[in-house]
């Protein structure tokens, strides 16, 4: 009798949820953004995983406010398949350790995984690394929570300065922070990914790559960036997610999918669960997650 393997779970460490009605979301304005201006629930995410084979995903906050946040630990304890919540507290604030345990005691709280800002559209170059903000991210290191670098090319040295003035943290690059992959530049992106990954405790996450390459792209144009980003982090510390729906501006939650599994098709078994699924649950602390066999 063939006893079979159990599938190791599947995550999409990356993907948003909004709804107008509730909230607006103003960073997705004008034409470019039009095919994603409406509302994306959960609803609309299910049938995706289930097509693709994935178990669980984490979501990650959009606007800066922490009744978003609230919100979406609500939808994580009420929905199976969101196993973490990467959510928003103002870390240039004098209460940033009191902001955190007021989400963590709250009736949610355990879904809390990670904090974000959107960096990259701060105009100080250096917010990263103001005393202030360095103080906060040592507060979301010692409640054992992730945070998300939101980042472009401005913000890659304080990045660097923000990582490593805190070693206990573990930070997690969006994007591969975002690189130019529809004009083929690589440089100086290639250099700063590896100043980068020369930390230790800095995962990086393969998505929203499709977003950066346009509509016409091939896996072609991707393979040299994840190739690099491959050759800089390793396999263990790289995370797959979709960045759905913001990804649909140049394909499908299938193409994504289809696009990361070609582009790291070269990897071994347990190196492509890793990428797939246990980086996730490492990076962010995520509770054991069942999966199929």
């Amino acid at each position: 009798m063939t006893v079979e393997t159990p599938r190791l779970p599947r995550v999409d460490a990356h993907h948003h949820v909004w709804n107008l009605q509730i909230r607006d979301q103003p960073w997705i304005a004008g034409e470019a953004m039009a095919p994603i201006r409406r509302d994306f629930w959960i609803d609309d995410l299910a049938p995706e995983l289930a097509s693709c084979g994935i178990d669980a995903t984490v979501v990650v906050q959009t606007v800066a406010s922490v009744d978003e946040t609230v919100e979406l630990l609500q939808l994580a304890a009420e929905t199976d398949f969101v196993a973490g919540v990467v959510g928003y507290v103002d870390l240039d604030s004098d209460h940033v350790g009191e902001q955190l345990d007021i989400l963590l005691d709250g009736p949610n709280g355990h879904w809390l995984v990670g904090i974000r800002h959107v960096v990259e559209a701060e105009p100080d170059p250096a917010w990263l690394v103001r005393p202030q903000v360095l103080a906060g991210l040592r507060e979301v290191a010692e409640r054992n929570l992730t945070y998300d670098l939101l980042i472009g090319p401005p913000q890659f040295q304080a990045a660097c300065r923000a990582v490593a003035a805190v070693p206990t943290g573990r930070f997690v690059l969006d994007h591969l922070a975002k690189p130019a992959i529809a004009t083929r530049t690589f440089e100086p992106w290639a250099t700063q990914i590896a100043a980068l990954a020369a930390l230790p405790n800095v995962f990086a996450k393969v998505s929203g790559l499709v977003t950066e390459a346009g509509p016409t792209w091939t896996t072609g144009d991707l393979q040299p960036y994840v190739d690099h980003a491959l050759a800089s982090f390793g396999a263990r510390r790289l995370l797959f997610g979709t960045d759905w729906p913001v990804c649909l501006l140049a394909g499908s939650y299938s193409d994504v999918v289809d696009a990361a599994t070609t582009t790291l098709i070269m990897l071994s078994a347990d190196e492509q669960a890793a990428v797939f699924g246990s980086n996730a649950i490492s990076a962010y602390g995520l509770p054991m997650i069942g999966a199929s066999a």
